[in-house]
């Protein structure tokens, strides 16, 4: 769906997790707009999307921390804040086992944070908060549509269930003008968190290295491409009066095993991917992917970009980076 850019003209626009995979994308499109984007980041890294890209010229760049109420408080009103898109997180399952005080910290009360900073705030006019399918945590009912329970187990998805359940709470009590993205695994240029899968490949063919695969490579999992998700994290926003108060599932339509998605990606770019599947993953889902049935009948939007068309995207990406 084309972006409103009308819409965007003098906002005044919080991205958390700006210098992030998904938020460095997000800002790149907004910054095609006459938005003012305030970008939250906590640390830079070299090899980002944000810094390859120069996205710290697009906006205003703020560094600090989620778990600093006061400094989220007076960002809000010193940029007289109208649109947040709340994306920041610690977004890695394999560290949410090794610290999960931190994790939970972080997404949750990260989450409390923007919300309550937002509460105080009267010309806040739309909330776009980031969740994911791993905050439904196991069931057996596939594919998960939004009415299911959150129930997350491990500490990743814990964090993602609380913090989904904490802006549903801002939005039903505190009458905030918040939406919620539930995503499938996003994929795309940009990601340089290695232990996925998608960037594991990618590093694997350039580098001529085994992918150490941590599961038995049949896990089940949905992807979307990044700049998919971005156009339906942009379109809940223009929509608030229509998605205000409800969660959306963000449904890419890639539904594969892990080495399924290892065939297909050695298939589309033609180059062979070696690998030994280690098999000690911890509290992973077996089977997971969404129905994205009602983002599409409320709003039109569904997941356009081709596999094929968007890991060789990817692939070129990598290249440079490496």
């Amino acid at each position: 769906m084309e972006m409103n850019k009308e819409f965007w003209e003098n906002k005044n626009v919080l991205v958390t997790g700006a210098g992030g995979f998904k938020g460095s994308h997000l800002l790149e499109k907004l910054g095609e707009t006459e938005a003012n984007i305030i970008s939250l980041v906590r640390d830079f890294d070299p090899k980002s999307y944000f810094e390859m890209q120069k996205l710290g010229k697009k906006s205003t760049v703020v560094v600090g921390d989620l778990k600093d109420y006061r400094k989220i408080s007076d960002i809000l009103s010193k940029y007289e804040i109208t649109t947040i898109f709340h994306l920041g997180a610690q977004p890695i399952v394999t560290t949410a086992l090794s610290n999960p005080v931190e994790t939970l910290e972080t997404n949750i009360m990260g989450t409390v944070n923007i919300l309550d900073s937002a509460r105080i705030n009267s010309k806040i006019e739309e909330i776009v908060m980031i969740s994911s399918d791993k905050a439904y945590g196991p069931t057996d009912k596939i594919p998960y549509k939004e009415t299911e329970r959150l129930q997350g187990k491990a500490p990743y998805d814990v964090s993602k269930s609380c913090a989904d359940l904490i802006a549903q709470m801002y939005s039903k009590i505190f009458d905030l003008p918040v939406t919620i993205a539930r995503s499938v695994n996003v994929f795309g240029p940009g990601d340089l968190n290695w232990n996925r899968i998608i960037p594991g490949i990618m590093e694997s063919i350039i580098k001529n290295k085994p992918l150490k695969i941590r599961s038995d490579g049949k896990m089940i999992r949905e992807y979307i491409y990044v700049k998919d998700s971005i156009d339906a994290y942009i379109n809940l926003a223009e929509n608030i009066k229509k998605t205000r108060g409800e969660a959306f599932n963000i449904s890419g339509k890639n539904i594969m095993s892990v080495l399924e998605i290892i065939e297909k990606t050695s298939e589309a770019l033609g180059r062979k991917v070696n690998y030994e599947i280690i098999n000690n993953a911890k509290a992973e889902i077996p089977k997971q992917y969404l129905d994205g049935n009602k983002i599409k009948t409320t709003l039109g939007w569904e997941a356009k970009t081709n596999f094929e068309e968007a890991i060789k995207e990817t692939f070129e990406w990598y290249t440079k980076l490496m």
